[in-house]
Order: C-alpha cells, then sequence, then structure tokens
C-alpha cells in the first residue's frame, strides 16, 4: 500500500537499497529528491537499507518515511553490468556488486555447475578444488571463516538476508531465479544461495595445535556425513582443531561442509602427512592419546577423561565398523570405551565422538569451575 504523507523535510543525503525497474538499484551515498514536491524523503518496497524486492528499492533519510516514487540525482550513480551501483563515497563499504542472470548458459557462474556430477563438480580436489557453501548459515560461516567467497549465486530473497553480511564484500552476487538457478547447478537447490571460495594452504599438524587443548583425530572415517557431523560437533563441544589420518573423506566435499553446518569451515583442520607416525607431534605438544574402541578390555571413557582434567587430550575414533586399525590402537596412551547395553556393541562414529567431547569438556568445565574459574562455558 502506497501512503502520501506530506512533511516539512528538507532533502538530504540518504541510501538506497533494491532493486527499481529501469531507474533505481544498489545505490549508496546517493542525493534523492522526490518525485512528490511535499515530501523529499520517500520509501519504497521493505523501507529499510537491506535489498527490497521486485516493487523498488528502499530509501531511509533516517526520519519520516513516505511510500512514493523518487529519482536519483547523483551523477556518481553509473548503471554497471545491468546494475546501477554507486561509488561508495564515504567508505561505509555498502556498495554492492549484484549482477543479474537470466541465462543458465552464462559463464560467469560456471563454477556452480554440475555439483551432483561424480566426476565434475567443481569442489574435486582434483578438478577446480573449489570449496561450495549452500544456505545462508553455511555462508555466512565461510564469510567468517579463512576460506574467502569469491562469488556468490542465489536469488533476491536470499540475497536480502544476506546484505548485512556482504557488506563491503566486493565480490559479485549472481542473483536469478530458482528456476535458473537450479538449471545452472543441476538441481532444485532449497537453501536458495551458494558461494564458492578457492582452497587456502593447507594447515600442518604442529600449525592446529598452536594453543589446543583438546584435538579430535580421525582415522579411515570416509563418510561425508559423518565427517560433517564430527566437525558439527567438534564446534558445539570445543574441540579445538581435528587432525586427519590415513583413509579420511575430503571435509571440503559441499555434502560435508553442509552437514558441518558451515564448521568444516571454521574449525581448523590438518591432515597428518605419515601416518600414524604424526601421532608422535601430538605426543610432543604435551596431548595424552586416548584411542576408542568397543572393546570390553578397554577403561571406561568418563573415568580417564576424569583423571585428565588438567592435560591436553586428542580422542582418536576410526572409520563405521572396523573401528581405529590396530597400529593406531598401539599408538594411543589409553584405550576407552563407552559402556553399551546389552546387545550393542558400538555407536555411529559421530555420536562416539560427541559423546566423547562432551565427557571431555564437562570435566574441564568442572574442574575450571573448582578452581574458581567460573561455570560451564555456555
Amino acid at each position: 500500500m502506497k501512503i502520501d504523507t506530506p512533511t516539512t523535510l528538507t532533502p538530504r543525503p540518504a541510501t538506497v537499497t533494491g532493486r527499481q525497474s529501469l531507474s533505481a538499484a544498489m545505490v549508496n551515498a546517493a542525493r534523492v529528491a522526490s518525485a512528490h514536491r511535499a515530501a523529499p524523503a520517500t520509501i519504497t518496497g521493505r523501507g529499510s537499507r537491506s535489498a527490497a524486492g521486485n516493487s523498488g528499492g528502499a530509501f531511509s533519510a533516517g526520519r519520516l518515511f513516505v511510500d512514493i516514487s523518487f529519482t536519483v540525482t547523483d551523477q556518481g550513480c553509473a548503471y554497471v553490468g545491468g546494475v546501477q551501483a554507486a561509488e561508495d563515497r564515504d567508505g561505509d563499504g555498502l556498495v554492492a556488486n549484484v549482477i543479474d542472470i537470466t541465462d543458465p548458459a552464462d559463464a560467469r557462474v560456471d563454477d556452480f555447475r554440475h555439483l551432483n556430477s561424480v566426476d565434475r563438480r567443481p569442489d574435486l580436489p582434483t578438478g577446480k578444488g573449489l570449496v561450495i557453501a549452500e544456505g545462508v548459515l553455511v555462508v555466512q560461516r565461510m564469510l567468517a571463516s579463512r576460506f574467502t567467497p569469491h562469488a556468490f549465486l542465489g536469488t533476491d530473497r536470499r540475497l536480502q538476508e544476506l546484505a548485512a553480511d556482504l557488506a563491503g564484500v566486493a565480490v559479485p552476487y549472481y542473483r536469478a531465479s530458482a528456476e535458473v538457478m537450479a538449471e545452472i547447478v543441476g538441481f532444485h537447490l532449497n537453501r536458495g544461495v551458494l558461494a564458492a571460495a578457492r582452497r587456502p594452504a593447507e594447515l600442518g599438524v604442529a600449525d592446529v595445535l598452536t594453543g589446543a587443548s583438546t584435538v579430535a583425530v580421525l582415522e579411515g572415517v570416509n563418510d561425508h556425513e559423518n565427517l560433517g557431523s564430527i566437525f558439527r560437533n567438534a564446534a558445539g563441544l570445543g574441540v579445538d582443531a581435528v587432525v586427519f589420518g590415513a583413509g579420511c573423506a575430503d571435509p571440503l566435499y559441499r555434502r560435508a561442509v553442509r552437514v558441518s553446518m558451515g564448521h568444516a569451515l571454521l574449525v581448523p583442520f590438518a591432515r597428518a602427512g605419515s601416518w600414524p607416525a604424526d601421532l608422535n607431534i601430538m605426543r610432543d605438544n604435551g596431548f595424552r592419546l586416548l584411542a576408542m574402541t568397543p572393546s570390553p578390555q578397554a577403561r571406561t571413557l568418563s573415568e580417564v577423561i576424569d583423571e585428565l582434567s588438567d592435560e591436553k587430550v586428542a580422542v582418536l575414533v576410526g572409520a563405521e565398523g572396523p573401528g581405529l586399525t590396530e597400529t593406531a590402537l598401539r599408538a594411543a596412551d589409553a584405550r576407552v570405551r563407552i559402556p553399551m547395553a546389552r546387545g550393542t556393541d558400538s555407536l555411529n562414529v559421530a555420536t562416539a565422538a560427541a559423546l566423547a567431547f562432551y565427557e571431555r569438556v564437562r570435566r574441564v568445565d568442572d574442574a575450571a569451575e573448582g578452581r574458581g574459574g567460573g561455570g560451564a562455558r555456555q
């Protein structure tokens, strides 16, 4: 609904964002002159600094809002790639590089093609080696990580939701309809937005151990969903880093990143260059190595964790089914188990790891509280 409200406000510099049919879009620090002589302050669309819908842009003068038309009079505005943009004169970082994609064959979105392909998907380490973030939350976590996105592909709705996160991010957001996006990626993407980043140089084992007190060590975990779940559990339960031994899946595969809710991009990880010899790097850095096993001869997890509240701990977990190899078990300082009800010998690897992480964070927090260091972390 449009409302004409007279006001005595005088024209002033303002910020306009959003989309107009031919007259205004993504304009920053522009001076706006209202088409309504009595109302120099106008608002069309959502009425905020985030991008508006097809009905128009959003203009904020910081005071009275009136939903009427406007024209842009700032000479700094110019059409760029089909989108009107403005020079960021005041340095507020709000200029957005939004490019509308209407042709699914547009080469500018090639990094987002074939996401379900076995041999052509862009996140193959042997191919383009990209990291693909899927969904608003995962994209936000990519933006907060060391993985720097070089392009986004998404709907207008997701652009609005990410407006604050994309402020100052000088990379293109390729805006497309859900139908065009489905043709580009090869299937309908419910989450509505993707980000692509190149893989940075990998961290070494010694790098991720710096400042860490709890580390997860994986051997043979080759299922991407289990891997993603372990990262999500690690982030939520205070694990400082993840180290990959032999036979592990790629933690930067799109499904692993998605299942981890983006935490695979935030929790530091490293691959052991020599397995299991690199376990000695952890031991040299003061870590006690606990190998998880269903063996009834192992000590209970809680019993051993309780003894190590003031020490650094590395929790070793193995592949679904076979578990840790005998070589890895021999390299550990202790073998630990989760007591199971009769008739069940083990848990899913991600679930077992989560229980170990919980026991560790519980005991560390209890110890800190006992020393007067405050209660459990929130």
